[in-house]
């Protein structure tokens, strides 16, 4: 058996693993698809993600189709807010490099086309949640489901999707929209998300999802 596999099997032997399903009330939110993963002038860049991005597309256009709420996410490191334990345990963060060019890495793929209406923040953190009004925005208009893409999976998908469970929301996780620099890092963490956070869920089946469920009016 694979590692997965043994992980899996060991978890829902104690429990984990349930299916909290699809709500009523979804939105989209796309984790840091900026130049600073898709970009390979980027310490962290990687064309790996092109797939994800695609992927992500497909995400975007059934939920504006049927006029669900979508958001956008980007990191800008802040020089002073990564002094101390943060910027000493992400060096690259901190660095004159990836400060000097802080604001164009942040910006957002022109593929995904992000509209006028569609909100974005920027996060100091991993999580869409953590120091953004994000929660405000889901709250005003009933948002009872989330589904995230983008990157890393190790990194911001994983704790925009444990912040999307603590707040009782139905956590939906992409597979195919979702990435990280490490294969390996990728589906280990996948896995746990699954087994502990979000139901992992097939682009196919998300995107039949957005497309039968009415839209907030």
């Amino acid at each position: 058996m694979t590692y997965n596999t043994v992980v899996r099997k060991l978890y829902t032997e104690h429990g984990f693993g349930g299916r909290s399903g699809f709500g009523r009330q979804p939105a989209v939110v796309v984790i840091d698809l900026a130049r600073s993963w898709l970009d390979d002038a980027s310490l962290q860049g990687s064309s790996r993600l092109e797939p994800v991005l695609a992927s992500t597309l497909a995400v975007l256009k059934a939920a504006r189709d049927a006029g669900h709420p979508v958001f956008f996410t980007t990191m800008r490191p802040d020089p002073v807010d990564i002094r101390g334990p943060v910027g000493r345990k992400l060096p690259h963060m901190s660095s004159e490099t990836t400060l000097g060019q802080a604001d164009s890495m942040a910006e957002l793929d022109p593929r995904l086309e992000r509209r006028a209406d569609e909100p974005l923040f920027v996060k100091p953190r991993a999580s869409a949640f953590w120091g953004t009004p994000f929660d405000a925005y889901l709250t005003a208009r009933n948002i009872d489901t989330l589904v995230i893409t983008g990157c890393s999976t190790s990194g911001c998908i994983r704790a925009t999707a444990e912040s999307a469970h603590n707040r009782n929301l139905h956590a939906i996780v992409v597979r195919e929209a979702v990435g990280d620099r490490s294969e390996v890092a990728h589906e280990a963490n996948l896995t746990d998300i699954d087994l502990r956070y979000a139901d992992v869920e097939g682009l196919d089946a998300v995107v039949a999802y957005l497309r039968r469920t009415r839209a907030p009016s």
